[in-house]
């Protein structure tokens, strides 16, 4: 049943607010999904891999991170996929397939036996997360209206930054008193909830009707599109390199006790949830200036949290920081490969997940690799730093480079139909 009558007249504001929060809440789902292996990260490991926990539980959580990197792995493949194949669908029935998708996904992650199973359950989970934010931030921002696309954009992701500070505190707590696999069945009921709020407040869209996947994949042929990415996957590992293994962090250097990570994981879900909005204002005046600003904050972020760690003060502030300056960086991107993606939206609404998960993956995988060579729970934070200080160089090297082609009076690669940003 669609409540919501399919001319755009007939949306009143308050009608266009339940379905804003309808596809935050599915937000809300992928980001608890997506982050609580983060905080139950030793429970996991201890479960699936008891004897090599046992042994040595270095080496074990470190392994257990490829759940992560799974998960991140997922996201790069189902995204510019699922994204390019189902562009002509129409949008509604595109987010009830992918949102059945995550439930069927989140309980076999649940309920899989091994490390092995879970790990590829986690990979079959994450196929749809890119496709609905992307698909998701189109309707927002078709519902939001003219000059607001990255507010639309950082609605829907706010799901995602809110889920870090309700939903992965309480399902991680829950995680570690009734087992982490209940905390992932709990994470399949808020997937089926968002599956009944869609269905029943989010308004029909159609797709585009002149959409191709040979349309949509050109996307990959501008150089500029292939910037953005590599922007957001180096650039946004400084955050997973940290978030992997926060907890940890706070328990072996830190020194709080087991307790607190979930108040670590609300302090950095906090600076998330307050720079995603910053960051979606923010772009719609100036993506370019934007995007320095946050790439400068999260560079210093991570340097105050690699050297005041050991103090809870310097890790709550630390984290926070660090959250809000990447989370800030995410509609900022998307906004980028929206610009320069011309007519191949849908793909690129997408792809600034896949991007963004690469970082994950990569974040995730080198931390481990640091930890599990002895370097200790503090290594990632540094390897963080050099992943941000490399994706604000790529930046630099993006926008100069588009600056040289407008002076040679090549055109600048706006998005089809959509309003220039300021630089």
């Amino acid at each position: 049943m669609t409540l919501i009558a399919d001319g755009p007249a007939s949306w009143s504001p308050a009608r266009i607010r339940l379905a804003l929060l309808a596809l935050a809440l599915g937000g809300f789902g992928i980001g608890s999904t997506e982050f609580v292996a983060m905080g139950l990260l030793p429970d996991i490991a201890a479960d699936l891999m008891p004897a090599l926990y046992a042994q040595s539980p270095e080496d074990a959580n470190a392994r257990a991170g490829w759940i992560i990197s799974a998960y991140a792995a997922g996201v790069v493949v189902g995204a510019p996929t699922i994204a390019a194949a189902a562009a002509r669908w129409p949008r509604k029935r595109l987010l009830l397939v992918l949102l059945t998708a995550f439930t069927l996904g989140t309980v076999a992650s649940a309920l899989l036996p091994s490390f092995e199973l879970v790990l590829a359950a986690r990979f079959v989970a994450a196929l749809p997360h890119g496709a609905y934010f992307g698909i998701a931030s189109l309707v927002a921002a078709s519902l939001m209206g003219p000059g607001k696309r990255a507010r639309g954009v950082a609605l829907v992701l706010s799901g995602l930054t809110i889920a870090n500070v309700v939903g992965v505190p309480a399902i991680t707590w829950l995680g570690q008193a009734a087992g982490w696999r209940i905390a992932y069945l709990a994470v399949a009921g808020i997937f089926a909830l968002t599956f009944l709020a869609v269905l029943a407040v989010v308004p029909w869209q159609p797709g585009d009707p002149r959409a191709t996947m040979a349309r949509e994949l050109r996307a990959f042929t501008r150089a500029q599109v292939w910037f953005a990415l590599a922007i957001g996957a180096i650039g946004f590992g400084g955050l997973f390199a940290v978030y992997s293994y926060v907890a940890p962090l706070a328990t072996e250097v830190t020194g709080l006790p087991p307790a607190l990570v979930p108040v670590a994981l609300i302090a950095i879900g906090l600076g998330m949830t307050v720079g995603n909005l910053v960051g979606g204002r923010l772009a719609d005046w100036s993506v370019r200036r934007s995007m320095y600003l946050f790439f400068a904050v999260l560079a210093a972020a991570l340097v105050l949290l690699g050297f005041t760690a050991s103090s809870p003060v310097g890790l709550f502030a630390g984290i926070f920081l660090v959250g809000g300056a990447s989370s800030a960086l995410s509609p900022t991107i998307q906004a980028r490969l929206m610009d320069v993606a011309r007519d191949s939206q849908s793909i690129a609404a997408a792809l600034n997940h896949s991007a963004l998960n690469i970082g994950n993956s990569l974040g995730a995988l080198l931390g481990g690799l640091a930890i599990a060579g002895g370097l200790g729970y503090v290594a990632p934070v540094w390897i963080g730093l050099g992943l941000t200080l490399a994706g604000a160089a790529l930046a630099v090297a993006s926008f100069w480079l588009q600056r040289a082609q407008g002076r040679r009076g090549v055109a600048l690669p706006y998005a089809t139909g959509a309003t220039p940003v300021v630089e």
